[in-house]
């Protein structure tokens, strides 16, 4: 039986069931960093998609220790290879509602990837990340592992006193018992697994405004960095359009890490991005926006993955042109466009593969890919397009074909026709001109 289980997405091999959506998760946590215990209960809203007499979940490196479901029989349920299989008296039509609660608990690992590396639950020296892109959900929830099914959450964790814990959305409760807080987060806007997270650690916060905090050890240097975030936001806000979920956090660990990390409403960043340098601004900028572009609008598929890191980037180009940086949005893509010339030319943009899904390349020819539009169609009508598809798909899933019809229809053009040299084939096209 666990030898036919579902794959959802061709690039993410044994995570998601295509035959139901989860439409609401509630997790109910308690956390000990001593020993790194993680017990859980997940309570599942789940529609069926389509008939099935079988739910498979993804639940890694943690035990399951009791399933019920309710608006169906459960005949048994098993695990193995980081999958919890629900079998059920019989076949379930689609349409039907069911919940399925789950207790869990073990000790919270990343899971590891032959094309994605690791990603998921990690220990820090003092605390917890989790970076869940692209296939880290499992490692402390049981969930449809599949970008296309975006729900709503709430999340609750109880950990020792003393450390912060900070999540998706909005806080609306927090409490301290004894040795122990707790911490209750509730997220109203649809949201990817990959997205969810929770991080854990000594930490203060820092407003930059109404809508934008930093949360970061207390010796952490903002100047420079983390405190351009307010007009970081402003700018956006003019461009992209209203931000799209309460409020925005920065989440900075003690620890060094090689990269940051979106994750809806919030991003992820080491100690070592605590830096005036461009070369770490511009990963500020660059997370932020993927609250317009990755998260609030969420590709369908891992393969249209330039959806999101394209447009992010773009964004660090814009930034460091409105902020008076190194280069104009025009210098930055003439500067990657000279370095793209001179890189192989086997990415295929639209659909580069899991192995080059997370290729620089692709980050910077999604860019270029934007710019030309942008030089095609000009500024107005450029930026209305980014605000409409915005406006116009926020909380949905989206795919490549999806954005050309929008920006044909918005604009005019033949978009699909303009961008097919750079999305379709792998020769970098010339840089565009006016």
């Amino acid at each position: 039986m666990i030898r036919h289980l579902p794959t959802a997405d061709p690039y993410l091999s044994g995570h998601g069931d295509p035959s139901y959506a989860v439409r609401h998760y509630d997790l109910d946590l308690a956390y000990t960093l001593e020993g790194n215990r993680l017990r859980g209960t997940a309570t599942l809203s789940v529609e069926v998609l389509e008939e099935t007499g079988r739910l498979v979940l993804d639940l890694a490196h943690l035990q399951a220790d009791k399933v019920r479901v309710t608006g169906a029989g459960l005949k048994k349920w098993s695990q193995r290879h980081h999958r919890l299989v629900l079998q059920l008296d019989g076949e379930v039509a689609s349409g039907a509602e069911l919940t399925l609660t789950i207790a869990y608990g073990g000790q919270p690992q990343p899971v590891i990837d032959k094309h994605h590396g690791d990603a998921g639950w990690e220990e820090l020296t003092d605390g917890v990340i989790v970076a869940a892109q692209p296939h880290g959900a499992p490692t402390w929830f049981p969930c449809n592992d599949r970008p296309d099914d975006k729900a709503t959450y709430r999340i609750a964790v109880a950990a020792p006193a003393g450390y912060v814990v900070v999540s998706n959305g909005e806080l609306v409760a927090h409490q301290r018992r004894a040795s122990v807080e707790s911490w209750d987060y509730r997220m109203d806007r649809p949201m990817a697994t990959y997205l969810a997270t929770v991080q854990i650690g000594r930490y203060t916060t820092t407003k930059h405004g109404p809508s934008v905090t930093t949360v970061a050890p207390a010796d952490a240097d903002l100047d420079g960095s983390f405190d351009q975030q307010a007009a970081m936001m402003a700018y956006f806000e003019d461009v992209f359009g209203t931000y799209p979920f309460e409020a925005y956090a920065a989440v900075i660990t003690d620890d060094e890490l090689e990269i940051p990390l979106e994750s809806q409403s919030l991003s992820t960043f080491g100690r070592n991005f605590c830096s005036p340098d461009w070369s770490q601004v511009r990963l500020v900028a660059h997370e932020m926006a993927h609250q317009w572009f990755g998260n609030a609008v969420t590709l369908r598929r891992w393969q249209d993955i330039w959806l999101h890191e394209g447009f992010a980037c773009y964004a660090e180009w814009l930034w460091s042109e409105e902020s008076g940086g190194p280069r104009s949005c025009d210098g930055w893509a003439r500067h990657h466009h000279e370095r793209l010339e001179e890189s192989d030319q086997d990415l295929l943009l639209a659909d580069p593969g899991p192995e080059l899904m997370f290729d620089d390349r692709l980050y910077k020819r999604g860019a270029l890919t934007l710019h030309a539009l942008r030089v095609a169609v000009g500024d107005d009508a450029f930026f209305d397009l980014l605000r409409g598809w915005v406006a116009e798909h926020a909380g949905g899933s989206v795919t490549t074909e999806d954005f050309l019809a929008f920006a044909t229809e918005r604009t005019g053009a033949d978009v699909a026709g303009l961008l097919r040299p750079w999305l379709h084939e792998t020769d970098l096209p010339p840089f565009p001109q006016a």
